[in-house]
């Protein structure tokens, strides 16, 4: 049985959601460059999407985008000119060790797997390619804050098309899922996200060899907070 995230990423997903908000991957990878352990000269982005991140690194480092979609690359070849691309999963990088000085992972793209041990094998990964001494950044939802303002329904506009939106956090509270549904249409998708909190992810890192040196609630560089979007966590490559 295929993943979710195998189908949900490609033409459908650029059709629905076209909107890209380059301002905030500039500010993203503006903050990152102000809190690096070590010089870097090389950077990958890990589950790329469609290069947003990757263009604001390649303007500073040579950069490789991975992602698991091939349509989501295509986008981003355009998007990131002097990136390089590759198509893979993160849990099996095709990579040598110590290949990158910064890896990167932003805007929750992760916590994508059905099992715990999936999510802890790419870290896992992440340390191999990471040289010591080096920066891993893990951008991930503010699990409080999703729990406090989750919205279990909206609808919206997008391409003359109302899509339909439904939210609602898993029995035993470990996931988030969204149903997306094309009205008047038979066209459904589902994301599900692994509700990690700040503290499981620190141990995630802490046992994969990082140690975590800076955290952040936004990209502003924002202490992180129960209120705060996001959870920005700095790890350093022991």
């Amino acid at each position: 049985m295929s993943e979710w995230f195998e189908s949900w990423f490609g033409e459908e997903y650029v059709a629905l959601y076209p909107h890209r908000d380059l301002e905030e991957g500039e500010q993203a990878i503006e903050l990152i460059d102000r809190h690096l352990f070590s010089p870097v000269s090389h950077a990958l982005d890990l589950a790329c999407g469609a290069g947003r991140h990757a263009r604001s690194l390649s303007e500073r480092w040579p950069t490789v985008g991975l992602d698991l979609s091939a349509v989501l690359l295509r986008l981003a070849v355009d998007e990131a000119r002097d990136a390089e691309f590759v198509r893979g999963d993160m849990r099996v990088l095709p990579f040598k060790r110590a290949s990158f000085e910064l890896v990167v992972n932003l805007f929750t793209s992760f916590g994508y797997f059905a099992d715990d041990e999936s999510h802890l094998q790419v870290v896992r990964e992440v340390a191999r390619v990471t040289s010591p001494g080096g920066t891993f950044v893990l951008d991930f939802l503010n699990t409080d804050q999703l729990r406090d303002t989750l919205v279990p329904y909206d609808e919206t506009e997008i391409g003359g098309q109302i899509v339909e939106q439904r939210r609602e956090i898993s029995d035993d509270g470990r996931f988030v899922t969204k149903r997306i549904c094309i009205r008047g249409t038979s066209r459904e998708f589902i994301e599900r996200v692994r509700l990690f909190e700040r503290d499981d992810l620190c141990r995630l890192m802490e046992a994969s060899g990082f140690t975590v040196a800076d955290i952040f609630g936004n990209y502003d560089e924002s202490p992180p907070a129960p209120d705060a979007p996001r959870v920005i966590l700095f790890g350093r490559r022991r």
